[in-house]
């Protein structure tokens, strides 16, 4: 349960942070391009974090690194409303995106571990459960924004109330994780990652190459291919982050049914048929259920992908570490590859590439095997 509620606060500040973009776009004046610009930030900011993060969780118990890192996570949502100029703004976003990335990463080694402790698949929940709290987080700043709240307020008050909730919920964590045998307490050091964990973190890749582009995509891709009004075109991404959402939440008892390995690559399978629809449709419904059919095999992916990264080293943060560093590579990627795809072939091309990288999604989830990393 406290590991699902720190979940939960961790997707409420970014679905709050989210929701106030227009408003600090408006107040610096900023352009699309720098807009653009500052909004690649947080995600390199927790690029360059996250594979010290490994080291970090490893060298300090898991419920005091974890309490820390979230709580900071929550404080740090106040900053971007704060910014005074376009090169503040960047700062903050580094701050905040490394933090985010940090806590991340803490968070999912905690999931694994309290899998181990369980016996049986929980990732996938927990992942849900940041997924609702996005939702609950962007809910209350759409409603702050109507009623046009000042953003310093908004962002500010929620960065208390989250933190509150962290430092509660985490009193519940696990304190330390247990030593593998034989293993000494020397800190961890940077290492270029092994190849099990590098193929893992190619199927996770995949998945979130499609996340990004789904997410950020989906409603221009029925503007403009399907001419759909912008509110019908705004109903894609609500119906891919639904679906997402509701196959994580279910994703476990899928896993335990099925095994990961299976799951993995009917996801795969599903996403690529998703694609395809999206590419093949010509009218919003069947463009908006293309979207939602890659939301739904894209769910359990990444969660599984974290899952198996951790288990494939002796040091569960360092493996999540190098999983997560390589498969959110491609939230950076994903929208400036779409857009050039876009460009020189046209949308519904670049959809294609995602049904081929989503099928090779499929084609990999072998690597998320226990033989595989580590388990006999």
């Amino acid at each position: 349960m406290s590991t699902s509620v720190a979940f939960a606060v961790h997707g409420a500040v970014a679905g709050s942070f989210a929701t106030r973009i227009p408003w600090i776009r408006d107040r610096l004046g900023l352009s699309a391009g720098a807009l653009g610009l500052a909004l690649l930030v947080p995600a390199l900011g927790a690029l360059l974090a996250m594979p010290a993060t490994g080291a970090l969780v490893h060298r300090f118990p898991g419920r005091t690194i974890t309490r820390i890192l979230v709580g900071a996570f929550c404080l740090a949502l106040a900053l971007p409303a704060l910014a005074p100029s376009l090169g503040w703004l960047c700062l903050a976003l580094l701050v905040f995106g490394a933090l985010g990335g940090m806590a991340d990463i803490a968070m999912n080694t905690q999931g694994v571990l309290v899998e181990e402790c369980v016996g049986r698949s929980i990732m996938s929940g927990l992942h849900g459960a940041w997924s609702i709290g996005g939702i609950a987080g962007g809910a209350i700043g759409a409603l702050a924004a109507h009623a046009g709240l000042d953003a310093r307020v908004h962002l500010g008050a929620m960065a208390v109330a989250l933190l509150a909730v962290a430092l509660v919920a985490c009193r519940g964590l696990l304190e330390a994780p247990p030593a593998p045998a034989g293993a000494g307490h020397e800190p961890l050091a940077l290492a270029w990652p092994s190849r099990p964990v590098l193929l893992i973190g190619a199927v996770g890749f995949g998945a979130v190459f499609a996340e990004g582009a789904s997410a950020d995509w989906c409603a221009v891709y029925l503007r403009d291919v399907m001419g759909s009004a912008p509110g019908t075109a705004a109903v894609a991404y609500t119906g891919f982050a639904a679906a997402m959402a509701a196959g994580r939440l279910r994703g476990d008892a899928v896993v335990r049914r099925i095994g990961a390995v299976r799951a993995v690559r009917i996801g795969g399978l599903l996403a690529s048929a998703g694609a395809l629809l999206v590419v093949a449709a010509r009218t919003p419904v069947l463009g908006i259920a293309g979207f939602a059919l890659i939301g739904l095999g894209i769910a359990v992916v990444v969660p599984l992908a974290f899952a198996a990264g951790g288990r494939a080293v002796p040091h569960a943060g360092q493996g999540i570490a190098a999983v997560a560093t390589v498969s959110y590579g491609a939230g950076l990627a994903a929208p400036g590859a779409i857009g050039g795809i876009a460009a020189v072939v046209s949308l519904p091309g670049a959809f294609v590439v995602v049904a081929a990288l989503t099928a090779l999604v499929s084609a990999g989830a072998a690597a998320l095997r226990p033989a595989a990393v580590g388990e006999g």
